[in-house]
C-alpha cells in the first residue's frame, strides 16, 4: 500500500535499485507525534501486538547523545510456512522524532527503515501526527522477495493496522 495522505511530512530520498523493494507510507493520525514515537520505539512490546513477531530481544543499549539512544534488537518472526530471526541496529532520536533501523544479520540482503513522526492537524484540529515509514528491503532468498512483492500491499496494510490498533488501545481519547 503506497499512501500519500498529506504532504506535511516528506520521507528521505532513497537510492533506487532493481531488486530492492521500496515502501513509502505516510498517514495523518489522531495521536500526538511524541506518543507515537514512544510507542513505535518501544520495540520490546512488538510481540504483544504484531502477531507474526514471536519474540524480541533488545541488547547493547547506549546513549549516543542527549535524546539519542541506540540499541540492537533481535526479532523472531513466524508465519505458517516460515520461521526466521534477524537483528537490527535501532537509533531513536527524540528531538527529531525519528527511528532509524539498519540490518545487522538475518535473511535480508538489505533492510533499511526510517519512521518519522511530525505534528499535524487532524480534521482541522491541532494534536494529530503525520507518521511516515520509509523502508528498503530485499531478502537473500529470491523466492521470499518475490513472495513478499506479490503480497506487498496486504503486508504493509496489516503492519500499519497493527500499529494503529496499538495506538487506539493505548490512547483511546486522542484528538
Amino acid at each position: 500500500m503506497r499512501e500519500r495522505i498529506s504532504n506535511v511530512c516528506a520521507p528521505p530520498a532513497r537510492p533506487r535499485g532493481k531488486t530492492v523493494t521500496k515502501v513509502n507510507f505516510e498517514r495523518v493520525l489522531p495521536f500526538e507525534a511524541t506518543k507515537l514515537f514512544e510507542m513505535v520505539g518501544d520495540v520490546e512490546k512488538y510481540p504483544d501486538y504484531i502477531p507474526w513477531i514471536t519474540s524480541m530481544r533488545v541488547f547493547n543499549r547506549t546513549t549516543v547523545s542527549e535524546g539519542v539512544t541506540r540499541f540492537d534488537a533481535e526479532a523472531g518472526v513466524g508465519f505458517k510456512f516460515l520461521s526466521e530471526r534477524f537483528s537490527t541496529r535501532v537509533t531513536r532520536n527524540e528531538a527529531a522524532r525519528t527511528i532509524d533501523i539498519h540490518l545487522l544479520k538475518g535473511p535480508f540482503k538489505t533492510l533499511i527503515c526510517q519512521w518519522k513522526f511530525e505534528d499535524a492537524d487532524w480534521l482541522g484540529k491541532p494534536g494529530g501526527c503525520c507518521a511516515s515509514l520509509v523502508m528498503d528491503f530485499e531478502f537473500k532468498n529470491p523466492f521470499l522477495t518475490g513472495f513478499l512483492k506479490a503480497n506487498f500491499d496486504k503486508a504493509v496494510a496489516k503492519l500499519m493496522a497493527c500499529f494503529e490498533g496499538r495506538a487506539e488501545t493505548l490512547y483511546p481519547k486522542a484528538v
